[in-house]
């Protein structure tokens, strides 16, 4: 007990006590280092010192990646809220209002379309902090109505793929998005149209099983956890110990499962070349030229699929 504790009135010690933001510093999960917020979030939350690469929410995902940081959201298809009416120590309902109400949104997918160094995309995020990125039949929806998107504009896809597989409290509704995503990945590829992946920390179970690894271009993010079950369980199931490193983006790019791994800050740049690659497409003519408006009219979609985001978001 101090001083401050036994002589100060308590609305007085409320005025001399300080609120410190929870998140005001980030903890590097590789190294220790206690890093500043603001310092990280301005290197696309990726340690300074480390390069140890943070989980990237889907907002701030899609700001990285659409010119002038604006884009307009894709209208997803709704589904039914809680089709099982699933219950174990809390209601399936209610552990989706709070991952609502925690990420601001919808589901774990959300699908942008904008222009990427002046060329039209569409770009699929899964977000982990939506119930662990957890495949279920609105992620799905997302992921095809992108898809669809994508084939009726003639442009590429990107998928970013963050999940811990798919969605229990759902089912075998959750696990049949596995075959409908692989057949809308199916029609991309018969209309000669770029399917990039790039699969990010982690990535595992029925997404990495579907979806995540059909692209024609597959891109790991350094240090990225990819695989179909837990290091221990397949460790329990061959009886054998696992190499160093196994299930990580490094160790998948040597044994020829991931074509390369970005860092995030080359991610945007080797994205665009990739698609302007695959399109046969004209590199820019000037870095300096300026860049377009994000829709112009003629490429806007239908209203009726499409909602403007405001570039601040």
């Amino acid at each position: 007990m101090n001083w401050l504790t036994n002589v100060v009135r308590p609305k007085i010690r409320n005025i001399l006590r300080r609120e410190t933001p929870e998140n005001l510093w980030i903890k590097c999960p590789d190294s220790g280092q206690l890093v500043f917020y603001k310092d990280v979030e301005a290197n696309q939350f990726v340690i300074p010192g480390s390069n140890y690469h943070m989980r990237m929410g889907a907002v701030a995902r899609l700001k990285s990646i659409f010119d002038n940081e604006t884009w307009f959201d894709v209208a997803l298809p709704d589904v039914q809220a809680d089709p099982l009416k699933f219950r174990d120590e809390r209601k399936y309902v209610d552990r989706v209002r709070d991952a609502r109400a925690r990420t601001g949104l919808n589901d774990a997918v959300k699908v942008g379309y904008g222009k990427l160094e002046g060329a039209a995309v569409v770009v699929a995020v899964q977000d982990f902090d939506f119930m662990g990125g957890s495949l279920g039949m609105a992620a799905g929806e997302a992921i095809v109505r992108g898809l669809e998107l994508a084939l009726e504009k003639r442009s590429p896809f990107i998928v970013f793929a963050a999940s811990g597989g798919a969605r229990m409290q759902e089912g075998i509704l959750s696990l049949m998005q596995m075959p409908r995503t692989t057949v809308a990945v199916q029609m991309l590829r018969e209309a000669k149209l770029p399917y990039i992946v790039v699969l990010t920390n982690p990535t595992t179970g029925g997404v990495t099983a579907s979806y995540a690894m059909l692209g024609d271009v597959q891109i790991a993010e350094p240090g990225a956890l990819i695989g179909f079950a837990g290091a221990r369980v397949i460790e329990q199931t061959i009886r054998e110990k696992l190499p160093d490193g196994f299930q990580r983006a490094e160790y998948l790019k040597d044994h020829g499962m991931v074509d390369m791994v970005v860092h995030r800050h080359e991610l945007r740049p080797t994205l665009a070349r990739l698609c302007r690659l695959l399109t046969k497409s004209p590199a820019p003519e000037s870095a300096m030229k300026p860049i377009a408006p994000v829709a112009p009219p003629a490429m806007i979609p239908p209203a009726s699929e499409m909602v403007p985001a405001a570039p601040s978001v």
